[in-house]
């Protein structure tokens, strides 16, 4: 059976390139193959650079970070005399949320001066009760109308919209993914 060639598979470090020690000690930094050597070993070095700077980090702070991910340049701005379109940076924030609450919404500020540049990517999160390690998603769906709970967020915070007594979920997290241009 042929094997198939993988395309589109995101960043990918090659693993094949080993360097031998007594090869290195013993080339002659003034030879054309020590010269190769170090063209090898820079691009290996950029390869890498490349590869960790576009991984989608797991860093999950309440701070706003950069956490990796680019998105496609922004359609709006490729009209730009002479320069070329560049992605864009996500950013990522999160929302320490405490307790849901009984049917109510519950509104947390995000701390972010939101304008017309911004675009979110994603808005989710997470919900635990403790007492009884029940764990849900947010937003949540559900077939029992009650139990729904719906997350939006504006310029100034996230909400939070219960329809019965949530509130022995004491824990919420809600993350804030999001494009600046």
């Amino acid at each position: 059976m042929a094997s198939q060639q993988v395309q589109n598979t995101g960043t990918y470090i090659a693993t094949s390139n080993v360097w031998e020690l007594q090869q290195l000690q013993e080339t002659d930094i003034s030879a054309p193959a020590f010269k190769e050597l170090l063209v090898r070993l820079f691009q290996n070095t950029n390869n890498m650079a490349l590869a960790v700077n576009g991984k989608d980090a797991g860093i999950y702070h309440t701070d706003e970070f950069v956490n990796g991910q680019t998105f496609f340049p922004n359609p709006n701005l490729n009209s730009m005399s002479g320069s070329k379109p560049t992605e864009r940076q996500v950013y990522r924030k999160v929302i320490n949320f405490g307790a849901l609450p009984n049917n109510a919404t519950k509104t947390v500020a995000h701390g972010l001066t939101i304008n017309s540049s911004y675009s979110f990517t994603r808005i989710y999160g997470a919900a635990t009760n403790v007492a009884n390690g029940f764990y849900i998603p947010l937003p949540y769906a559900s077939s029992t109308a009650s139990d729904i709970i719906e997350l939006l967020v504006d310029n100034t915070n996230v909400n939070l919209k219960t329809v019965s007594d949530m509130s022995a979920y004491t824990t919420c997290y809600v993350i804030l993914e999001y494009l600046k241009s």
